[in-house]
């Protein structure tokens, strides 16, 4: 047979065991959807034991050339409704330069928030254009929201674009929560704190 009829003929069952992951992060302009494709043995539910990945940050935007590699982390497990079947789609989050998102809860970890919230401040119009559709509407400078064209952070303060816990402020370490994000944020577009521009802590 000729390898055209070959491929035309091909067996494709639905009922094998290995399964397709597609890897899905956003790229370093913040606003750009990246992915790659990786087979597994067999279907995985948890996101806490798929695999680790990595890919080439420099070629994103995402990473120093002599420093390069940046690491995927599984946060979340969508059905793939291309491949269909036991097919999935793997929402990640990067993590440059030895995941700065662990040294926010070490010690002193308030001053790498700090940095991060900079970050943040820096691509603020990059952001919304990314956070989801009707903003212009929610983000008012009422009712508990910051004007969408100004960004601020505070301690304890809903109303700010990024707050830190009162806990985080007392101890100096733990995390923070960009509030700008509207609930019909596509979650292949939007990562909320992972996806700050790269820098180093």
């Amino acid at each position: 047979m000729s390898l055209l009829s070959d491929l035309v003929n091909l067996y494709l069952s639905d009922t094998i065991e290995k399964v397709i992951a597609e890897y899905i992060w956003i790229g370093g302009s913040g606003i750009d959807l990246r992915s790659k494709a990786r087979t597994l043995p067999a279907p995985v539910s948890d996101p806490q034991k798929l695999p680790k990945w990595n890919y080439d940050g420099l070629s994103t935007g995402q990473a120093l050339g002599k420093d390069s590699e940046v690491i995927l982390y599984p946060q979340a497990i969508f059905k793939d409704p291309f491949r269909r079947g036991n097919n999935i789609l793997r929402h990640k989050v990067a993590y440059w330069w030895l995941s700065w998102t662990k040294s926010m809860r070490n010690e002193s970890g308030i001053e790498v928030i700090k940095k991060a919230i900079k970050n943040l401040k820096l691509r603020h119009k990059d952001r919304i254009a990314a956070y989801g559709e009707g903003n212009d509407h929610r983000l008012t400078g009422r009712h508990e929201t910051t004007d969408i064209n100004t960004f601020s952070w505070r301690v304890a303060n809903r109303g700010a674009s990024v707050k830190v816990g009162r806990d985080t402020a007392k101890e100096g370490k733990w995390y923070f929560e960009d509030k700008r994000p509207a609930s019909n944020m596509d979650p292949y577009v939007v990562t909320i704190v992972e996806t700050t521009i790269p820098w180093k802590p």
